[in-house]
């Protein structure tokens, strides 16, 4: 079945309910693809899937919107065979929203997160080391007209700037795009992320100036974790005539950090514009977050997990490798209403994991989605009810 939209829209967001107890609220995105209930988890299709499901699975799952990778689908199949089986939504069968990031969390990536092993939170290991100005990683050139890449595909050389962002985003045809953005480390110093902001905030005016299609764009708003940098991001972000805004960069030493610093961000954004966090998703920080006006946000978590053999449950996380659970044939969570909990035992799906079937791994996928996306309807209800 073919999902063809001759015509991209832009979005619209409207509050349903505000909270009295806190900057969480309750709202619909509405796009040409259908409409997303907020507060929303948004699964991450890297390679325009949702690795082991089909985008059928991952319907079923409850989720509402979806984000793909626009430096990875450069690389592969590129944008050209993207556009050619009419844009993301067509290509991956895709009938809901979609949207695409900048290419820029891949400047920290395969900059500084690979240089050094770390991802946005800065862990123990990791104290006392620093990024200073003017310092490159090993395998990027960062400069303030754009990014070199070395692709880990074959070697080759790929420049990336706000210009060829947005010109592969629209060759995508995503519902919501990104502007490009440097992703700063956790460990750059305030010079280095200084500069790095402005270059950002550069970058953020030429993306809106070389957009062209109709979909709708959001800026992002970066300043590591300085308060007075995030403030200056948001309020500089806030001011050009985005449709939305991501939140994104490194946040901080620990979690109360990364807190405080969407406190500050989100005070200085406009309250009728929606707000998306990237890359952040935990179920222990959903209420937190969702609490300090998110709206939207995306995290690889229940996906990898699932490789890896976790499955979520109301008690906590399991490790479905552990020999015990063979014994078991109970669902991975009697609580839960998902295909995978209303059909399989935990013996059988602990018996595939150890056996290496690729089964396991989509059946814990599937149950870690909608346990995740049932989470978040909950939540959407605490609001409702005056209770987050």
């Amino acid at each position: 079945m073919v999902f063809f939209c001759p015509i991209i829209f832009m979005i619209e967001f409207s509050i349903q309910k505000k909270s009295q107890r806190s900057n969480a609220r309750v709202g619909i995105l509405k796009t040409s693809h259908g409409e997303v209930e907020t507060p929303a988890f948004v699964p991450v299709a890297t390679q325009a899937t949702v690795k082991t499901l089909t985008s059928k699975e991952v319907i079923d799952t409850k989720s509402q919107l979806l984000i793909a990778n626009t430096y990875h689908l450069h690389l592969k199949p590129g944008e050209k065979i993207v556009k050619a089986n009419g844009g993301l939504h067509d290509f991956m069968q895709w009938p809901r929203p979609l949207m695409t990031d900048s290419g820029g969390f891949q400047v920290f990536s395969l900059g500084f997160g690979k240089d050094f092993g770390m991802g946005k939170l800065l862990k123990q290991k990791h104290l006392g080391e620093s990024i200073g100005y003017g310092q490159q990683p090993k395998l990027l050139k960062i400069t303030d007209d754009g990014v070199w890449f070395t692709s880990f595909l074959d070697g080759a050389k790929l420049f990336l700037n706000p210009k060829e962002s947005v010109r592969i985003q629209e060759a995508l045809g995503a519902d919501i795009i990104f502007a490009f953005d440097e992703c700063t480390s956790p460990i750059a110093d305030v010079d280095y992320t200084k500069a790095s902001m402005a270059r950002t905030h550069t970058w953020a005016k030429q993306s809106l100036d070389y957009k062209k299609a109709t979909q709708a764009m959001y800026g992002i708003v970066q300043g590591g974790k300085f308060k007075d940098l995030r403030i200056e991001s948001a309020r500089f972000i806030q001011s050009l005539p985005f449709d939305g805004f991501g939140i994104g960069g490194e946040f901080g030493d620990n979690k109360a950090m990364m807190m405080r610093m969407l406190d500050w961000v989100v005070q200085e954004l406009p309250e009728e514009k929606p707000r998306h966090l990237l890359g952040i998703g935990y179920l222990e920080d959903m209420p937190k977050i969702i609490a300090a006006g998110v709206d939207t946000f995306d995290c690889t978590l229940p996906t990898h997990a699932a490789r890896h053999g976790t499955a979520f449950t109301k008690s906590g996380k399991i490790d479905m490798l552990k020999s015990a659970y063979l014994k078991e044939k109970k669902p991975i969570d009697t609580t839960c209403d998902c295909f995978v909990c209303g059909t399989y035992t935990r013996s059988y799906i602990c018996h595939l994991m150890r056996a290496k079937e690729i089964t396991a791994l989509r059946l814990l996928t599937f149950h870690n989605l909608h346990f995740f996306n049932t989470y978040v309807a909950e939540l959407r209800e605490r609001i409702k009810k005056g209770k987050l």
